[in-house]
């Protein structure tokens, strides 16, 4: 299957290269010239389309076109990325397939947020908490790269709160929409000779599409950096998010069916979500400090001082569980530059990564979404550092090579308070694994690049899985780790209005840490024998109609990106059942992305996306499918420019307009098949925005 898709790709990619050098001289004359995508993913700021390694950049021009409410529509547009939101507010994300790991929250990738870790030192990161039309860049390294980002066995997303471009502005906007939906943002970034404030603002509320399903968040984020010499600066950040939502629970085919609307329904023997109340309440306070310092004209320094506050809490069905969590932590790295040649260049990096998290784990009965008596209070003490090296050259302008390998060290403590009221820790010290990583990537033409890489992923426990819902802490739970080998190729025309971006990939996990549920609903993880994860990804954009200032369309640019996930388990046999074979759960077997943005006169425009998800396996034993669905979103808008720095728009669009049903976030091998959390029918938003 995989061949089959990489010979349509192959005949597609004869066929655009020949479109694109056909296209008339004159035509590509008048053309506005784009700008290079670059990324920062690698240290230093390089042009994607030389990058030896699966790399997606959303910029801020991408964004914009996406509902700005939630992460889920933007992500889902990349290749191999599966972003899930079961109910509002309530993130899922995974990249080629790391799902599996996560009843709720990302798992199994590593998020920074500017130089700034967002995943603690015990694997768990809070994406939900932030607001995504505070993000002006996203980065997506997929597959396993912990050579230069610690352990991780899905791969990283770099969040960028800040477009350097940009000098001074003030925006602000609100919109609304379908159920309740509300949200008001406000931006500021004031830029000196020296120096560069921003300040973002928003608060969002939704009352949801289903019972019990309401959410809102309030979200403050600023940031200064001030340049104290040519190629030096400091940078401070601070964000501050409260994000509380309820949480409907999962319904079984035949609840779902007869009322889609509904909460989980209680049982003989368990209330439902509306008697418990159940919710998720999270605040978050992140800060850190970053030194950006050229010391010489070859050395650079990149030091990052950071820390953050959790307070976590979770009425659930069986109880009410609460969390405060502390991290802290620093990475620095130096940058060493050759003396540039004609035919020679290269990058020496040297650097290290430590964080600890420090954590308190009290579970209670939930009375009515009350704390009632205690069942369980653990300290959980996780400790990650790593020290990493890469080296990177470029050859005769055309071969680009780089050899990067990470050091890893992971370990936890653990004592409880409550029944036993321990004296001392426990100790759960993990071997120190290297994680290296070979790529290359050649130039056969200026506009074709070919590239490969090799690399290991090691991904530990988090501490989530290592003191799961059933309040056990688990020390028999192993790291998982594998290899994956990769290849693909870049396409561009001339001016990179066209753009294509192929890979496949075979990834070997072992021991793959899975989820598994008792009866009573609480949760366990144990590791699996491993999986076989072959598969193929394409993103593909292209300005069908140039840019231009007349005529009926005055642009026409589409999008496609399609994932091709062929995942099994390979050895994983649990209680006398054997799935091996069988497919990966929670991952479709193909995604299919596709959009078209058409420029109108009198700055109308007008976006259409439509997005086929294959149908996907539901437990372990690919006895329950979710069906395969197709959505529709439609987006239109009208800019006016009121005066030379004032900039009105106004927008409206909707969403799911096939009215298809469908659950956006399954919850995988459920209890009394309660597998489904219905997403919207058809509904509507609209907005204004307003730039200054």
């Amino acid at each position: 299957m995989i061949k089959r898709y990489f010979g349509l790709l192959l005949f597609f990619t004869i066929s655009i290269t020949a479109t694109a050098q056909t296209k008339p001289k004159a035509i590509a004359d008048t053309l506005r010239q784009l700008k290079p995508v670059t990324i920062k993913a690698y240290l230093s700021e390089q042009p994607v389309l030389s990058v030896p390694a699966s790399v997606s950049v959303l910029g801020s021009a991408q964004l914009r076109l996406q509902p700005d409410n939630s992460f889920v529509t933007a992500l889902n547009t990349v290749p191999g990325i599966r972003a899930e939101e079961r109910s509002p507010g309530s993130y899922r994300l995974s990249i080629r397939g790391s799902l599996l790991r996560s009843p709720f929250g990302v798992r199994d990738v590593k998020v920074y947020f500017d130089e700034i870790p967002l995943t603690d030192a015990g694997g768990n990161t809070y994406l939900n908490a932030i607001d995504i039309s505070n993000i002006r860049h996203i980065e997506v390294l997929k597959g396993p790269d912990g050579s230069l980002f610690g352990a991780n066995s899905g791969g990283v997303v770099l969040l960028s709160p800040v477009n350097r471009t940009d000098s001074n502005y003030l925006s602000a906007g609100i919109n609304g929409g379908s159920y309740g939906l509300f949200h008001q943002k406000v931006s500021l970034q004031n830029t000196g000779a020296k120096n560069r404030f921003n300040f973002n603002q928003s608060y969002q509320t939704y009352d949801g599409y289903r019972q019990n399903s309401r959410m809102h968040r309030t979200y403050i984020q600023a940031g200064d950096a001030y340049q104290y010499a040519q190629q030096s600066e400091l940078r401070a950040t601070l964000l501050y998010s409260d994000l509380n939502y309820q949480t409907p629970g999962g319904l079984n085919l035949a609840q779902m069916e007869a009322d889609p609307r509904s909460a989980r329904l209680p049982t003989a023997t368990l209330p439902g979500a509306i008697q418990q109340k159940i919710r998720i309440n999270t605040k978050l306070l992140l800060g850190g400090l970053v030194n950006d310092a050229q010391l010489t004209s070859r050395i650079r320094n990149v030091l990052s001082i950071f820390g953050n506050h959790v307070d976590f809490a979770n009425p659930f069905i069986t109880n009410y569980e609460q969390r405060i969590e502390n991290t802290y932590g620093a990475r620095s790295y130096f940058e060493l530059a050759a003396i540039p040649k004609e035919n020679f260049n290269w990058k020496l990096n040297l650097g290290a990564e430590w964080q600890q998290t420090n954590s308190q784990i009290s579970n209670y009965d939930n009375n009515a979404g009350e704390k009632g008596n205690v069942q369980k209070i653990d300290k959980i003490n996780t400790n990650q550092h790593f020290f990493f090296a890469r080296y990177a050259a470029d050859i005769f302008k055309r071969l680009h090579v780089e050899a990067a390998a990470s050091l890893n060290y992971y370990g936890y403590k653990f004592r409880n308070l409550a029944p036993l009221n321990e004296a001392d820790f426990t100790d759960r010290k993990f071997d120190a694994v290297v994680m290296p990583r070979l790529a290359l990537s050649y130039q056969i033409t200026n506009d074709f690049i070919w590239r490969a890489s090799v690399s290991r992923g090691y991904s530990t426990p988090t501490t989530a899985e290592v003191r799961p819902t059933d309040n056990i802490i688990n020390t028999n739970l192993q790291a998982q780790s594998g290899w994956n080998y990769e290849t693909g190729f870049r396409l561009r025309n001339k001016d990179e209005s066209l753009l294509l971006d192929a890979s496949v990939f075979y990834y070997r996990l072992n021991r793959s840490i899975v989820r598994r549920l008792n009866p009573n609903e609480t949760e366990y993880y144990i590791n699996s024998g491993g999986t076989n994860q072959p598969g193929f990804e394409l993103a593909f954009t292209d300005w069908l109609i140039k840019r231009k200032n007349s005529g009926i369309i005055r642009g026409l640019q589409f999008n496609t990106s399609l994932t091709v996930s062929r995942f099994k388990f390979r050895d994983y046999q649990v209680a006398g059942a054997s799935y091996s074979g069988n497919r990966l759960t929670g991952v479709p077997r193909e995604v299919f992305v596709s959009s078209l943005q058409a420029l109108l006169p009198q700055s109308f425009a007008l976006f259409v996306q439509h997005n086929y998800t294959s149908n996907t396996p539901l437990n372990d034993a690919n006895t329950v499918y979710a069906a395969k669905y197709h959505l529709l979103q439609a987006k239109a808008s009208w800019q006016r420019t009121i005066s030379h720095k004032t900039r009105l728009e106004l927008y409206a669009g909707a969403d799911n307009l096939l009215n298809q049903r469908y659950s956006l976030g399954n919850d995988l091998n459920a209890v009394g098949n309660r597998y489904y959390n219905p997403a919207p029918l058809r509904n509507y938003f609209f907005g204004v925005n307003v730039n200054l």
